[in-house]
């Protein structure tokens, strides 16, 4: 049961940048998938979040409009579409899986961050 994220880098600010979360060893159209970002000195917090068997999806209020999170069952990987991306949105990105989209508290299972640079 593992989640890797990758796909994170530099980007300018008004830029776009495509995270990418491949999940093995369990179906993940199954769980809820979570993206979390880790601002510097800064607590983990949940942004967006999909639930691939009833077609649910979640958006903070600091990431609705700009961001999209989407799934590629045949592969297994989740994906978190980022664009106008903002000075803000510097930090690192999980992606975590667990029944449910309840992103205000922490993840049953996590892969290891991908860091996300917004910067000119």
């Amino acid at each position: 049961f593992q989640l890797q994220a990758y796909g994170g880098g530099l980007v300018q600010p008004g830029g776009s940048l495509r995270l990418s979360c491949a999940a093995t060893g369990f179906t993940s159209t199954h769980y809820a998938i979570r993206w979390y970002r880790q601002a510097p000195g800064k607590e983990r917090k949940g942004i967006s979040c999909i639930i691939p068997s009833i077609g649910f999806e979640y958006y903070s209020l600091s990431v609705k409009g700009r961001f999209a999170i989407s799934k590629d069952s045949a592969k297994n990987t989740f994906y978190l579409e980022m664009n106008d991306l903002k000075s803000e949105d510097t930090g690192l990105y999980f992606c975590a899986a667990d029944i449910d989209c309840a992103v205000e508290g922490p993840a049953e299972y996590w892969g290891q961050g991908t860091q996300v640079t917004v910067s000119s």
